[in-house]
């Protein structure tokens, strides 16, 4: 599977995540997925790649923001 496919994948995946497990998991794929997808971006420029990569970038700090918490 490629990279395109993988975050196709990850994007429609629904994102409940109860376990801070789960959260860690999710940060570092969708991290690692955008790395990569930045590298493809490099190469081709293509927009569709840069609109899933901000879409996933959305999605990141969605879970990155419930991983911190509330901040007193």
């Amino acid at each position: 599977m490629g990279v395109l496919e993988k975050a196709i994948e990850f994007e429609s995946r629904k994102h409940v995540y109860k376990s801070t497990n789960e959260k860690i998991v999710a940060s570092r794929e969708v991290k690692n997925l955008i790395l990569d997808l930045n590298e493809i971006y490099k190469e081709n420029k293509d927009t569709e790649i840069m609109d899933m990569m901000k879409r996933l970038t959305v999605i990141k700090r969605k879970v990155e923001k419930r991983l911190k918490g509330r901040q007193n």
